[in-house]
Formats: C-alpha cells, sequence, structure tokens
C-alpha cells in the first residue's frame, strides 16, 4: 500500500490532475486484471498488489506492455518449471481445464486446481512482474 501511495502522490505532485487520473486508472487497471487471476486461484495476492502499485507509478498505457511482457516471462518460467519436473502433460491438461473449462464453471475457481492447495506446483511470479516492468521502460 505505501508504494501505490507513493505512486499516487509523486504523480500528483509531478503531472497535477491529469497525473493523478493516470496513476489511478494503472492502479485500478492493474488491480482489476490480475485481481481476476488471484480470484480464479491463479495468482498470490501480493503479486496483485505489486501490480497494482506499479500501474499507479508507470500508468495503464505502459501497464498494458508490461502485463503482456509479464505474461510471456511467466509463461516461459512455467515451461521452464514444468520440464524440469518431467510434468508436461499433467500440467497441460491442468492449464486446460483451468482455462477452458472456466465457461462452463461460470468463471468460478476450479475446485481442486488452486495455489492454497497443499502439493500445488507454482512459480514465484515476481521475477515476471519485474522483467515485464523493466522491459516497458525501455519500449518507451
Amino acid at each position: 500500500v505505501p508504494y501505490s501511495l507513493a505512486g499516487v502522490v509523486l504523480a500528483l505532485v509531478t503531472r497535477g490532475w491529469a497525473g493523478l487520473g493516470q496513476s489511478l486508472a494503472g492502479l485500478a487497471l492493474g488491480a482489476v486484471l490480475t485481481g481476476v487471476l488471484w480470484w480464479m486461484r491463479g495468482m498470490g495476492m501480493g503479486d496483485v498488489k505489486l501490480c497494482a502499485a506499479i500501474g499507479a507509478w508507470i500508468g495503464p498505457s505502459q501497464l498494458v506492455l508490461a502485463l503482456v511482457v509479464m505474461g510471456l516471462a511467466g509463461g516461459v518460467m512455467a515451461l521452464v518449471v514444468v520440464a524440469r519436473s518431467r510434468s508436461v502433460g499433467r500440467s497441460l491438461d491442468g492449464a486446460g481445464d483451468l482455462i477452458w473449462g472456466a465457461w462452463g464453471r461460470r468463471f468460478r475457481p476450479h475446485p481442486t486446481l488452486a495455489l492454497n492447495r497443499v502439493g500445488t506446483q507454482s512459480i514465484p511470479y515476481a521475477p515476471a512482474i519485474a522483467i515485464g516492468t523493466i522491459f516497458s521502460f525501455f519500449a518507451q
């Protein structure tokens, strides 16, 4: 929360009301888009708060690019982890069921595929968030 607040205050002080609007829009976009993944139990709340705070600092347009690169970096990280653990088939089945089965579940969380279940394989997503954020600065 302090990181988010600092981004909002700095935007207001340096760019006025327009900066405040951009900062709040970035914060909201980061919270909503990653919040959906948290709600589906595919991302931790710390990652959601970090993405929202980054949105407060960089604004919505730069955040969109950062989120795309985050997703790509996270996907590569996940593929490496799955390949090393030799669970490619099981992971692809689970990912397909989580994504494509969401419609049949009326977008409710999956009953068994969740980060909060004991024994669930997960990856730390902060490196992917950092990669996406840094890339968004170089792409500007």
